[in-house]
């Protein structure tokens, strides 16, 4: 179990390093765009970011 926890946690840097380091210009807008937004936006994109990674691990099994 601790395997797929060091798994899930490497690809996540993965997947969260490769915008800004294919297109850190795009990376830097989109960041200043996330800041501009309140609280309830900011919880919806987080519950939106929950749910898609539940439902990729769904379909991974």
């Amino acid at each position: 179990m601790q395997d797929w926890w060091w798994a899930a946690l490497g690809l996540m840097l993965v997947a969260e390093g490769l915008m800004p380091l294919l297109s850190p210009g795009t990376w830097r807008e989109w960041f200043a765009k996330l800041v501009r937004l309140s609280d309830g936006q900011l919880r919806f994109v987080g519950l939106s970011s929950v749910l898609l990674g539940l439902l990729f691990l769904a379909l991974a099994r």
